[in-house]
């Protein structure tokens, strides 16, 4: 048979409307980082507050400017080796073109890489609710540096690249499952591994603040997933974006009412936390899933997730490590569960015809989800632990246990949260010697 010729005509073109739906998810999903701000920083002690906000918000600084000069290069560049990609064209983005398409889709490059960016943001970020309280933000900067160097801009070519390990064996992760939350849960635990447990930890209350926070930090997060998910798919030509948008509702709501439920019977109480951390179990879970199930597979996924996430959360008093917001529970399960299920519950009519157990495909593509979940996971806790190690080991991990106990946000960038006094929180801005303005002398008479 004479080789198929392509035409001009058929070649992918500029989509406005494709490029304009991406721009939107791409929002949507820098939205997510400072709504896990929120999120993060309601679960912690007052003094802890803003220490939190700001782990994740420095995510957004380092982060986008390693994309930029060799980030998106080692992430999408050609391949090298299945483990890693490169093109110098694209380092520091200086050679791509305004309306130069990625390959095979109708979006310029520029949007692609924007996209992926915030993907590279938030997958640090992730990280940063295990080890709260506790870690100095000149060493937690420097290991999110190192961390998306060595492991997140590798792993993300093996699961999304052309050429990748896990792309080539065809693991399904339509959205991150594997590359952000596998990713993010193993390095987690190995970080905490190294750095040891709170001032604490089983013995002092370490109850939310403000739960309130917490929630609105939740719901910002299910707003801005939508784009995470839907967003994926890079268009909105053939229905598998919908799908997606639609599972990923569907599972987040049933793993809701799995991890409420679970929590009456087990504790006695609905609790505004678990609806929270529920949420986010179920839009974790069918982040890798959403593309390949029907919306009654993502019910069974989100309720699964729900209950087995929040089982999983209890573990860290079980067997010790002091996982702070439980993001090895809620990221690595969630993680581990929405991808293994695609074996079992994919329908083959989706992003794919790759059809699971359930459905007539037999353990085939489980076994390649297995490879996929257990090849990243112990990639990113080794990596991680090493990484911290070294940092612990050379200018230090941890603040005192002193600043601890008294609070990291004034240890570390010399504010409080909230003030309560009406003589400000910034206490970097505010020196005991400063020079008291008329105003403020007549103030203090009054």
């Amino acid at each position: 048979m004479a080789p198929a010729i392509t035409l001009a005509a058929d070649a992918p073109t500029l989509s406005a409307a494709n490029t304009g739906f991406m721009l939107i998810c791409t929002a949507l999903v820098m939205l997510m980082t400072p709504g896990l701000a929120f999120f993060y920083g309601g679960m912690v002690r007052v003094k802890s507050t803003l220490n939190m906000l700001m782990m994740s918000f420095i995510s957004l600084g380092i982060v986008t400017v390693l994309w930029v000069l060799y980030g998106f290069s080692v992430a999408f560049g050609d391949d090298k080796g299945s483990l890693v990609g490169w093109n110098t064209d694209w380092v520091g983005l200086s050679d791509i073109g305004l309306t130069e398409l990625w390959d095979g889709y109708t979006i310029p490059v520029f949007v692609f890489l924007v996209f992926q960016l915030m993907f590279a943001v938030l997958t640090p970020a992730l990280i940063s609710g295990a080890l709260a309280d506790r870690v100095k933000f000149t060493a937690w900067a420097l290991f999110v540096a190192l961390w998306v160097t060595v492991v997140y801009f590798p792993v993300a070519h093996w699961v999304w690249g052309s050429g990748g390990w896990a792309f080539e064996l065809g693991v399904i992760d339509f959205a991150g499952g594997t590359a952000v939350h596998i990713n993010a849960g193993a390095a987690a635990l190995g970080v905490i591994l190294v750095i040891g447990k709170r001032v604490g930890f089983k013995k002092d209350p370490m109850r939310p603040h403000s739960l309130p926070l917490v929630m609105l930090g939740a719901g910002l997060l299910w707003f801005g997933w939508f784009g995470f998910n839907a967003g994926s798919w890079l268009g909105n030509d053939d229905g598998v974006g919908a799908l997606m948008f639609v599972n990923t509702q569907v599972a987040t709501g049933a793993a809701v009412l799995g991890w409420l439920a679970y929590e009456k019977i087990r504790h006695g109480a609905f609790t505004t936390l678990g609806a929270a951390s529920g949420a986010v179990s179920g839009l974790v879970a069918i982040t890798p899933a959403g593309g390949a199930v029907s919306p009654l597979g993502a019910i069974a996924v989100g309720l699964v997730a729900g209950v087995l996430c929040a089982m999983a959360v209890g573990l860290k008093y079980k067997f010790g490590y002091d996982d702070s917001l439980d993001v090895v529970g809620v990221h690595l399960v969630g993680g581990i569960l929405g991808s293994l299920l695609i074996g079992f519950f994919a329908t083959g009519k989706g992003q794919s015809d790759v059809a699971g157990l359930f459905y007539g495909g037999g353990l085939d593509q489980f076994w390649k989800q297995c490879a996929g979940v257990f090849g990243v996971l112990a990639y990113s806790l080794v990596a991680s632990a090493v990484l911290a190690l070294l940092i612990h080991k050379t200018i230090g991990m941890r603040v005192s246990e002193d600043e601890e106990v008294a609070g990291i946000d004034q240890a570390e960038h010399a504010e409080t949260a909230y003030d309560f006094s009406g003589a400000g929180g910034g206490a970097a801005r505010t020196p005991a010697n400063a020079p008291v303005t008329p105003a403020e002398s007549k103030k203090v008479d009054a």
